[in-house]
This record gives C-alpha cells, structure tokens and sequence, in this order.
C-alpha cells in the first residue's frame, strides 16, 4: 500500500507540473500579443479543458483520500503497536506469574509424599507386615506393666503355683503378697514365604521374660532372664491337605479354636500367667503331622513330645519305698541344664493323636469339638539291697538292679461354641488318666514311687469351663471355673509287725500340725478348685498401636486328702480324722501396650 500511494502521489504531481507549464506558456503568449498589439483589446485567456481539470480534481481527492488512509493507517500502526507492547507485557508478566505458581506447585507436590504418608498412617492396619527377599514378616507382642496381690504370700510372679498355697502352719500363709512385673511382657515374630501358590513354609518366634536364672533378684537392679514360649518352622501344602510342624510349640492336648493349625490355640484370656486350674496344655518341643479333610471340616494329627514326669512326695508319717530299696527317676541338671532342677529320666516321647470337627452351619463353623488321646510312659532305674533290718529284706525282695517302666496317658476334648457370634464364647475342655499331672495348671504329681522303687502313674481328671462376654467392641468380660483332683494311691503293708502307710493319699498320714503355724507337716493334694472373674478394655486402638488395661480376680481352694491328727499341738485328740485346706484370693491387674 506505501508503494502503490508513492505512485499516485508522483503522478499527481508531474499533472500539476504540466498544467503550471501549460499556464506559463498561455501567459507568455498573451504578453508578447500585447506587445506587439499594444493598440490592440486584450483577450480574455482560454479556459483549461474540462478533461484536464476534471483529471486534476481526481487526483486530488485521491490524493486527499490516500492522506488520510495514510493517516488512519499510521494512527492503526501506533495502536497496533501500543497492543502489541501491552500484550508483551501482560505475557511477561503471565510467564513471571506462571513461573512463581509452578515454583509453589512444586513444592507443595514434594510435600505430598511425607503427608500422605502421614495421613495414611493414620488408618494403616496394625499388621503391617515387612516384606525381605520374598520373605513376609510379621511383628507382634506387648509391653506390660502388671501387679499381682495375694492373701497368702506364694512366692511367686505373675504365675502362681496352685498345688503350693501354703497351708496354716507354714508362716506364708498368714502374710499377704504385692508383687509388680513387667515380665509377661512378649515379642513374636513370624515369617512366612510361598514355595508355590499352595506351598507355604514359616518360622514363628514367641519369647517372654518369665525364665529366672540363679542369679535373678529382685533387689535392685530386677533382672530376668528371656524366655522361649514357642519356636517352631512349619510347612503348609494346602491343596493337598498336610501340615508339618517341628519345635516347640503348644501341645496338642491343648484346645485348639480353628482346626488343628498353630496359633489358634483357645488360651484362657486370664492376665495370671497359670492360667486356671483343670485347662489342659504344656508348651514343648514337638514333631506335629496333621491332615484336613472335607473341606477344612475335618482334621486329623499326631505329635511326638518332650517327655517328662513330676513325682510326688510322701506326706507326713508315710513314706513311698521299702527301706533297702533305692529308686533313681531323676537326676539335677548337668550340661546346659541348669543344676539346680532335677530332670527325670525318659526313653520316649509322649505321643498325642487328636481329631477334630468343624462343621459348616449356616455358612459358618461356630462349633470346633475335638478329641485327643495321650500316650506316655515313665521310667526309673532302682537298685534293691535287701538286710534283715530293712524292709526290703523282711518282704523277701531279691537282690539287684533292675529298669522298671510304667506305661499311662489319657483321654480328652473339648468343645468351644459362638454361642452369639461376636457376642459370646462358650468353651469347655478336660481331661481323664494317669500319669497326665504336669498337663494342668495345677501342676499335680504324675506319679508316686512304689513300695518296690517302680514308679506307679496317679488316676487324675481335670475339666474347666468357661465364657468370654463381647459386651462392646472394645470391652470383654470373662469368667472361668475348673478342677483338678487326683486319687488316692496307697499301700499299708505290716511288716515286722508294724503298718507301713506307703504310698499317695494315705489316710495314715499324720497331719494335725498342718493347723498349727510353724507344724512340721506336709500333706497330700488331692484336689484344686478355682474360680476366676476379669474383664479387658481397649483404652485406645489407632495408628500407633493398641492399650488394653485388665482387671482380673480368682479365688483358688486346695483340699489335702485327710490324714489321723497324730501327735500335734493343735489340740486334736491323736486318733481323729483331719483334712488340711487352703486358700487363697489374688487380685491382678494389667497395662499393656501392643505397638504392632
């Protein structure tokens, strides 16, 4: 447009140039006439021609047109520009804008890690597992904060020892006992890795600091020593059905709650780490098998067990064995047994076989009911010198050496029921047998060492019952009731002319000093009753774990087989019957924190 209004431009002005020439040229002319014409009219000059000044006027409003759009186009230039340097401005300042929001976004995006993080914490369920070289690991345990008080001083943890509540003529029972522990205080640890989509192996950990070495006090600086509950590997082909467990782990005479699988035992959720009188368990090394039929509705096991016997002693004026006869059934600790304990002697495991059921109703198996059966056997080694002033010699027992073994067991179950689901647990479970004491909380002898050193198995059943009340999701309420009685297991030979009371439960035993404080007597148990309230709070169950506070109270009785009053300062006429008891009340109560 700039050349094309040039053009035009130059071209007017060469037309304005020739009519000025043109007019220059007619005026010379009209001069010179006059000059030679002075006397002559002048002439009136020619007019222009209509083309020409038509031509001329054209060019000019075409001139004054091009002007203006010139004008217009350079006022439209300025503005132009002028937009241009505003709209150059206003996107550096966008950039400038946009540059400091990408800064704040960033960095609020680097945030964003550490808060979710934070916040997801938050709602994180407490088994969170860790997961090493394919392997899952899983943490648990507690942190507890304990006291235990008694109206007879047992010299005892949080564990109590039913079948050694002191009777009236030992100076215990006339002292209460206040004790606090931290040491029921646990750690567990499982890991478990997949062989295959149906091969499961695992290792389980569970320790305690229960254990109480020679050197452990309570003086000062209250040192126990940790403790092995249970530390087993185990293997799972679950398509096929098997089950291999090899460690120490809960026994299979102890109730289980879901088949016949590790770690669902039915544990009386008491805080006294002995649980109740007539429950059924022992934590020991085991090889387990076990097979699950009928989809999970059926199961069958066998273990082989660490065996042990616990002997008991003879009651005051009885003895067990004929003088001249020498029983040998256990020995103190030697290497990396601790000398202080005595270890009977064992040739073979215990061997439990249980079947349980779980049949599905509604949907659901509310019901386990199992059955186990116990095998075991005890042993000793007993050497004989008969004399004719012993009593092995006036029965006419031969001379020597000789391996005696007893063979005993049991049979058991129990049955535990969602009476309510999530509502109320119902359980009840027990045992009958011989040679099955060390198998209750009550810890009663399994044996009494014959008149000729072999050991001979006590007949003893326990049974307890009990109800776990989910009164709200964070509240627990539980009662529980059991017994263990033993029988009696006795001989009274005349030999040279005078009775002999041998044996367990004798009613020959002479325990009319066992009312008298300071009496030297010492009786038979034949029978431990108790009965147990307590209940459990969740204080607090969040991101950082759970606290639980309980509160527990039992009342515990021990009954003594009876015995004549013998020659005692109690007051008793020498030949009457007496029957020795006890009892005692405990108050528990519990803070435990569960981190994991």
């Amino acid at each position: 447009m700039p050349a094309r209004t040039t053009l035009l431009g130059g071209a007017a002005a060469g037309a304005l140039l020739a009519l000025s020439l043109a007019s220059a040229a007619l005026a010379d002319g009209v001069a010179g006439h006059h000059r030679h014409h002075r006397h002559h009219e002048a002439a009136a000059p020619a007019p222009a021609g209509p083309g020409v000044r038509e031509e001329v006027d054209s060019l000019k409003a075409e001139i004054d047109a091009l002007k203006a759009q010139q004008e217009q186009q350079g006022a439209a230039q300025a503005q132009t520009q002028a937009q241009l340097q505003q709209l150059q401005s206003q996107l550096a300042d966008a950039n400038t804008r946009a540059d400091r929001a990408e800064a704040q976004v960033q960095a609020q995006i680097e945030t964003i890690p550490g808060e979710v993080q934070t916040e997801a914490a938050k709602y994180k369920p407490k088994t969170d597992k860790i997961y090493y070289k394919g392997i899952t690991v899983t943490l648990g345990g507690f942190a507890a904060a304990e006291s235990v008080y008694r109206t007879r001083n047992d010299v005892a943890d949080i564990g109590s020892n039913y079948s050694k509540i002191p009777y009236d003529n030992s100076v215990l029972a006339h002292e209460g006992e206040a004790r606090l522990t931290a040491r029921q205080s646990r750690l567990s640890l499982l890991a478990q890795g997949a062989i295959d989509p149906s091969t499961i192996a695992s290792f389980y950990g569970e320790f305690d600091f229960l254990a109480d070495a020679q050197t452990g006090n309570s003086n000062e600086s209250n040192s126990y020593s940790p403790r092995i509950r249970n530390l087993y590997g185990a293997v799972d082909w679950n398509d096929a059905g098997w089950h291999l467990l090899a460690g120490q782990n809960w026994s299979l005479a102890t109730m289980n709650g879901k088949g016949i699988t590790p770690r669902n035992e039915v544990i009386p959720p008491t805080i006294e780490a002995q649980y109740v009188p007539g429950f059924v368990w022992a934590r020991q090394p085991q090889i387990r098998i076990t097979k699950d039929f009928a989809d999970k509705q059926v199961w069958l096991a066998v273990s082989a067990e660490n065996p042990q016997t616990t002997i008991a002693s003879a009651a005051s004026g009885t003895g067990t064995a004929y003088s001249g006869v020498t029983p040998n059934y256990n020995n103190p600790g030697i290497s990396l047994l601790n000398s202080v304990n005595s270890f009977s002697l064992n040739s073979v495991p215990d061997v439990v076989g249980k079947i349980a059921v779980e049949p599905i109703i509604g949907g659901a198996q509310p019901l386990h009911a199992e059955v186990f059966g116990l095998l075991k056997q005890a042993y000793d080694r007993v050497n004989i010198a008969p004399a004719a002033t012993n009593q092995a010699g006036m029965v006419g027992l031969g001379a020597g050496n000789v391996t005696d073994t007893a063979w005993g067991g049991g049979v058991g179950g129990g049955v535990t029921l969602a009476a309510a689901p999530k509502l109320l647990d119902l359980q009840v479970s027990g045992i009958v047998g011989q040679g099955i004491g060390r198998y209750g909380s009550g810890q009663l002898p399994d044996a009494i060492v014959g008149p000729d050193g072999g050991l001979e198995l006590l007949h003893e059943y326990m049974i307890m019952a009990g109800a776990t009340l989910h009164a709200t999701p964070d509240l627990d309420l539980y009662a529980f009731g059991g017994t263990e009685d033993e029988s009696a297991l006795y001989q009274n030979p005349t030999i040279g002319g005078k009775v002999a009371p041998l044996g367990y439960g004798d009613p020959l035993a002479t325990l009319g000093n066992c009312f008298v404080e300071l009496g030297a007597c010492s009786p038979d148990t034949h029978q431990i009753d108790q009965y147990t309230v307590g209940l459990w709070d969740k204080l607090y169950t969040g991101p950082f774990g759970q606290l639980r506070v309980g509160l527990q109270f039992s009342h515990t009785d021990l009954h003594a087989f009876p015995g004549l009053a013998g020659t005692n300062t109690a007051g008793f006429l020498p030949g009457s019957i007496v029957r020795p008891t006890t009892d005692d009340n405990m108050l528990f109560t519990s803070f435990r924190y569960y981190p994991f």
